[in-house]
């Protein structure tokens, strides 16, 4: 049996998307997803995301990310791939940077 593919995505989302849910809106598509990792608010009004899990699901979150909820504008997303490196065994809130 194949192993899964797993990685981890960073991502930054910009645009008006503080104070519209936008967090717990990727904290509960997460976890629908079964990925690990957390979401926090930056001070420069950005949203940053670390998330961990099989590729497919990861890239269901990207698409997430884009959207958004539905009081949020996202003007771009930002990200990054790497290695999976298993550091978290749920997603969660973080405080704001």
């Amino acid at each position: 049996m194949d192993e899964p593919d797993n990685a981890r995505l960073h991502a930054i989302v910009t645009g008006y998307v503080q104070g519209v849910g936008f967090r717990y809106f990727v904290q509960d598509a997460a976890v629908a997803l079964k990925l690990s990792g957390w979401v926090r608010n930056l001070w420069s009004g950005e949203v940053e995301v670390m998330a961990e899990g099989e590729r497919k699901p990861l890239e269901q979150l990207l698409a997430a990310l884009r959207r958004g909820p539905r009081a949020a504008h996202v003007s771009g997303v930002n990200f990054e791939w790497g290695e999976y490196t298993g550091g978290h065994a749920s997603f969660y809130v973080k405080s704001t940077y």
